[in-house]
């Protein structure tokens, strides 16, 4: 059994989530665009759309399980040795409407503005593939805003930390003075639940 993993994912939080678990890793992700091998970079945007009439739960668990898929052939295709590959895929939801990264600051404000004073879901999907073996986990959580006002949203997408987060906020964060309410898995909410990975990783063979 290898002694590391690798972690098909851009985020440092789930870098820094797996260390936290004491798992070796190395991250396997599709080159940057200006890369001579640049045939290799995968249309992240296309992976993320929604499909019509698409639950939360289904899309999360289909976007994490393509990207699964194209980590899987990336290794495959770089001849790298053997080992296996994790992926994961956070989305927030209200009712069945998903929020995922906003496009821009004025798309930050938006969705922020949805999410001020209710409670929404964030759902995480983790996937690991070795071999032809594949394992599957979800964790659901439920964070509640207070009500913010406007200018308490402004002045935290002026931060910048809403770009690049699904539902426009990272809970780890300044947006935590807002969060009202919490049940569920906080690492999942970061975006790699330690609960579910762990069960991952024990069926994979790692002792945690």
């Amino acid at each position: 059994m290898p002694d590391f993993i690798y972690l098909a994912s851009q985020s440092p939080r789930r870098s820094q989530l797996l260390e936290q678990l004491g798992i070796r890793h190395q991250l396997l992700l599709a080159y940057a665009p200006d890369h001579a091998d640049s045939h290799e970079v995968e249309d992240a945007e296309a992976l993320e759309s929604v499909l019509l009439g698409e639950s939360p739960t289904a899309y999360v668990q289909r976007v994490t399980g393509l990207k699964l898929d194209a980590a899987v052939a990336r290794r495959a295709r770089r001849g790298l040795p053997d080992a296996p590959i994790l992926c994961a895929d956070t989305t927030v939801a209200r009712g069945r409407t998903i929020y995922g990264k906003p496009e821009d600051a004025a798309d930050a404000q938006r969705m922020l503005g949805e999410l001020s004073g209710q409670t929404h879901r964030v759902l995480t999907a983790v996937a690991m593939q070795h071999g032809t073996q594949r394992w599957t986990a979800l964790s659901v959580s439920r964070v509640t805003l207070e009500a913010m006002t406007p200018a308490q949203i402004t002045a935290y997408v002026a931060t910048g930390e809403p770009l690049g987060k699904a539902g426009a906020y990272g809970i780890q964060g300044r947006v935590a003075a807002h969060v009202r309410r919490l049940s569920g898995s906080y690492s999942g909410i970061m975006g790699l639940p330690l609960f579910e990975t762990a069960q991952l990783l024990r069926l994979g063979g790692f002792p945690i």
